[in-house]
């Protein structure tokens, strides 16, 4: 892992009866993993992680990553035309609310190099 990847991490909150379509993102996503990787490598990106946390105030993604740059990385999954990347822009059209960025409070990590 390359130790100048920072992380980052954002709580979505879904809109409403959307967890279908939630569901149905995760699994064409891990069905088109390969490519999936493919893309985080031209992002700049190490490690993304999404988990789903449902809550009696709403449903929300959690959205962790490690990047060289989030904004880098930003920057090339909105200017793509990667068919994988206009797949996810259309999710999140459908699917996200508000979003908010994380505070980190710690973050361990074992170098394996």
């Amino acid at each position: 892992m390359n130790s100048s990847h920072v992380p980052f991490c954002a709580r979505i909150r879904l809109k409403k009866g959307v967890l279908p379509r939630v569901r149905e993102w995760a699994a064409h996503m891990a069905a088109h993993r390969a490519e999936a990787l493919q893309r985080l490598v031209v992002e700049g990106v190490s490690i993304e992680s999404v988990f789903l946390d449902i809550t009696l105030e709403g449903d929300f993604l959690v959205y962790y990553m490690r990047a060289a740059s989030h904004e880098e990385a930003h920057r090339m999954v909105t200017q793509s035309a990667a068919e994988l990347d206009q797949y996810h822009k259309v999710f999140q059209r459908e699917t996200w609310g508000a979003a908010q960025r994380l505070e980190l409070l710690l973050d361990l990590r074992r170098d394996t190099s």
